[in-house]
């Protein structure tokens, strides 16, 4: 996570957003009263959204954890994909 004010996010603009999305960074720009703002990459809020989403529902995380546990437990199998 990387941290800075409005100032110097307004001079370095373009390397904290190549940051940002080259390497997956999260800015944070700080302001008074603690009012801060956080930028994310388009693909990092994405995949935010898409875990809230996945994790949101206890029946579905249930499933996703219980599958986790198949997998690593080695109680896979391999099967071709129908055309």
């Amino acid at each position: 996570m990387i941290a800075t004010n409005y100032s110097s996010l307004r001079e370095h603009m373009k390397d904290y957003f190549d940051q940002v999305t080259d390497e997956s960074e999260t800015l944070v720009v700080t302001r008074k009263n603690n009012n801060n703002v956080v930028i994310l990459s388009q693909d990092t809020y994405n995949n935010l959204l898409e875990n809230i989403h996945l994790f949101g529902d206890k029946t579905n995380y249930e499933w996703l954890v219980e599958s986790k546990a198949q997998l690593e437990a080695g109680h896979a199998s391999e099967h071709e994909l129908l055309q």
